[in-house]
């Protein structure tokens, strides 16, 4: 018997959409990673993109554990000397939500181009609505 290795035309994609109100953001991101990668497919194959579309709303709504609102620092660099900048996890939270879970996300994809166009089918939106609607999304839910 020989191993099954998909194709791209063995590829199936569906689109979900997930309600992030009042959900773990850790939690959550490792969840959306899961089925961004297809992992939960049973012809998952590492180095193919087999993973469904995920659409993300209320993502200001959600919630961390701890202290990290204002412990959990975001860092990015202009390039030029002393261009260092910092972020709370709170101040992003209030002004751009949808990149705390888009951070958070690509975090836990492969870093390489296949993890690149993964990330690409995460659709984040900090309202309850979407533009997604022509797609007919199927309701996720996470425990």
């Amino acid at each position: 018997m020989k191993t099954f290795t998909p194709t791209p035309k063995d590829i199936k994609r569906e689109w979900f959409v997930v309600d992030a109100q009042e959900q773990i953001l850790g939690r959550l991101a490792a969840c959306i990673a899961h089925r961004l990668r297809g992992k939960h497919k049973p012809e998952f194959a590492p180095h193919m993109d087999n993973g469904d579309f995920i659409i993300v709303v209320n993502c200001e709504k959600i919630r961390v554990t701890g202290n990290k609102l204002a412990a959990k620092k975001y860092y990015r660099h202009s390039g030029y000397v002393g261009g260092l900048k910092e972020t709370s996890l709170e101040k992003l939270l209030a002004t751009r939500p949808h990149l705390a879970l888009m951070h958070a996300v690509k975090g836990m994809l492969p870093k390489n181009r296949l993890g690149r166009a993964m990330l690409k089918k995460l659709r984040v939106y900090a309202g309850a609505e979407h533009p997604h609607a022509a797609q007919s999304p199927q309701q996720l839910t996470f425990q």
